[in-house]
């Protein structure tokens, strides 16, 4: 019987907002890290400055790109391929699933001697997928944007859309507090999710890293 030695598995549009993505969350979080911390002093008059606004400026223009490229791809989870579904779909009610989310979770803590192969993301990947870019993302976008309805004011848009989630959560702060721990959660993901990326690519049975930028997974044997 033939061996399947490489699999397509991530389409173009998926790597793109990928990798887009991944410069979105650096630019966010170091803005936004200088947002919650401005610099102390600037030398000379306040209005040959604008140092702020400029990081403020690229923190709104990343902001939009992260939330147009979560739209996007949560539209291509329609329409692109088995695997462009797993970040927004989770077989919660599947016993399968969760006995393979276990097993990954004793891979990764060492007590496994061989990982179990997989064509796209193992099931504990999947679920700490659903939680970060899904719905950590979400969380985001709606607290971010629920702050940038502040300046732009009554009757805009944003007010329309999110100026609901202030009153929800209290008060302005509130949400500055809530979004600056997520961004936190998120750099904490980020460090986690390339170690493991860069684990898996050395001591698993398929390709982890090559396969974002090409979408192919390769596999490193023939055994099933």
């Amino acid at each position: 019987m033939a061996t399947q030695q490489a699999v397509y598995v991530y389409e173009a549009p998926v790597r793109l907002w990928h990798w887009i993505n991944a410069f979105a969350i650096l630019v966010l979080a170091v803005t936004g890290y200088f947002i919650g911390s401005p610099l102390p002093t600037m030398p000379g008059e306040a209005s040959a400055n604008f140092l702020m606004g400029y990081i403020r400026f690229a923190h709104f223009a990343a902001a939009f790109v992260f939330a147009i490229g979560f739209l996007g791809r949560f539209y291509w989870s329609f329409v692109g391929n088995h695997h462009a579904k797993q970040l927004f779909r989770l077989p919660i009610f599947n016993k399968a699933f969760w006995k393979e989310a276990w097993f990954e979770l004793r891979w990764y803590l060492f007590l496994e001697k061989e990982p179990h192969k997989y064509v796209g993301h193992n099931p504990l990947a999947q679920l700490g997928m659903f939680l970060m870019p899904t719905l950590t993302s979400l969380f985001m976008v709606i607290t971010g944007f629920a702050l940038y309805s502040e300046g732009a004011g009554k009757g805009s848009w944003f007010d329309f859309f999110f100026g609901w989630v202030i009153p929800l959560f209290g008060q302005s702060q509130d949400v500055h507090t809530w979004h600056h721990l997520g961004m936190w959660f998120i750099v904490v993901f980020v460090m986690v999710h390339v170690y493991v990326a860069i684990r898996e690519d050395i001591m698993s049975r398929q390709s982890l890293v090559s396969t974002m930028i090409s979408g192919w997974r390769m596999f490193k044997d023939d055994r099933p």
